[in-house]
């Protein structure tokens, strides 16, 4: 499902069911991160985890331990960029190398409505309009959580790029129901916000076997090349690649 939803040089690897426990290979490290925890959670950290190693081969990138750094982010090796997401039935991995991408960001939600009151306090007054037209005409997805898993996908994003925190309310989402894209925008003075990180993203959504997903991906920013001036001109930036 992933595969879907992200360019074709972004690796995916996903689970629908957690393989048997046995084959959930972990690192000394991530071994002692769950040492104590219940069968259910250990499953679910193994598998997403043994999805992180599929997915590091698909790039040709040795296999690590990845364990949560601030605000549970996951730490990759610095030559990629990737997300990690799980929920009842699905668990998933995307990565990207650095050089290709800046971040990548990907969130799974049941499809099921959030519970009561939760959607009024992470949408503002148009998400919720635009999510209340869009139950009316295809109940069968769960508007309201989709755009959870949206502006989750946006932080995914966000925040390994730039350290800096965004509440729900933060980001403008506007969903195209048809083309099961999406769009976001960050409303914040631009003063306040890290330049480490983009101001706008466009993902990609879908809802199938009972999982909403979402993911964006942030192209890598290419660098610039000066072009020396003729005599007596000022000097000219044109994009990498370009002739001017």
């Amino acid at each position: 499902m992933l595969t879907k939803l992200l360019p074709s040089n972004v690796a995916t690897a996903e689970a629908t069911s957690d393989p048997n426990p046995d084959e959930l290979f972990l690192f000394p490290e991530e071994e002692a991160l769950i040492r104590n925890a219940v069968p259910k959670r250990r499953l679910e950290f193994g598998t997403v985890r043994w999805c992180a190693r599929r997915a590091m081969g698909a790039l040709g990138v040795e296999p690590a331990a990845v364990v949560p750094g601030r605000r549970g982010v996951p730490q990759w090796a610095p030559s990629v960029v990737g997300s990690m997401t799980h929920c009842a039935g699905f668990r998933g991995v995307a990565l990207a190398r650095a050089e290709e991408f800046a971040s990548v960001g990907i969130d799974a939600e049941p499809n099921a409505p959030l519970p009561e009151g939760v959607l009024e306090s992470i949408a503002l007054p148009q998400e919720l309009r635009r999510t209340r037209e869009l139950e009316r005409a295809a109940p069968e997805i769960a508007w309201d959580r989709l755009l959870f898993s949206i502006k989750e996908a946006v932080y995914k994003t966000w925040f390994p790029l730039t350290g800096q925190e965004l509440e729900f309310t933060d980001a403008l989402v506007s969903v195209d129901a048809g083309q099961e894209t999406f769009r976001a925008r960050l409303l914040p003075p631009p003063e306040s916000l890290s330049p480490a990180g983009p101001t706008a993203f466009s993902g990609r959504w879908s809802a199938e076997r009972g999982v909403l997903l979402s993911a964006i991906a942030v192209p890598a920013r290419r660098p610039t090349a000066t072009v020396a001036p003729a005599h007596g001109s000022a000097p000219r930036i044109c994009p990498a690649g370009s002739a001017c």
